[in-house]
């Protein structure tokens, strides 16, 4: 198993309307909402998704992927993966390095989000308190050794 490399990691919840973004501290210990955006085009969505990972100094994204209840990829988390990578050959463009696209199991992510805000009393943006509750629980996992694998996007420079 190769080292992990720390720094933080922007996660999204990527939607039809909006793209919830989260990071973390570059010791990966907790997860913040961080920001939502209203999807446009896929140029704008991915010039401010570029900005985001500049300015956070991240080192790799956690892209919440919508499986079915029972595991299995439908449409929806299809539609994902091609974003995803569509997202990934910008980001490397815009910044002029490749950032690992990492797919991370969304499940129960928008309830558990729900509920965090109804306790927190926050006024926070569902969307970016589910990218805040994907990118914790990918946290989480990897702090217990978990070896949980959901495919990823690297691509070279």
């Amino acid at each position: 198993m190769s080292k992990m490399i720390l720094g933080k990691l922007l996660a999204l919840d990527v939607g039809l309307a909006r793209i919830g973004v989260a990071v973390c501290d570059p010791l990966r210990l907790a997860a913040r909402p961080l920001t939502v955006i209203q999807r446009r085009s896929r140029r704008d969505d991915f010039a401010v998704l570029a900005n985001l990972a500049q300015q956070q100094e991240v080192v790799a994204v956690i892209c919440g992927l919508p499986l079915n209840m029972d595991g299995s990829a439908g449409p929806q988390a299809q539609s994902v993966r091609k974003w995803a990578e569509r997202c990934a050959y910008a980001l490397r463009v815009l910044l002029g390095t490749p950032l690992p696209v990492i797919f991370w199991d969304e499940r129960l992510s928008t309830f558990a989000a729900q509920a965090l805000l109804a306790e927190s009393k926050q006024k926070t943006a569902e969307d970016a308190a589910a990218a805040a509750v994907i990118l914790q629980s990918y946290l989480d996992a990897q702090q217990l050794g978990e070896t949980l694998d959901f495919g990823r996007i690297e691509l070279s420079k």
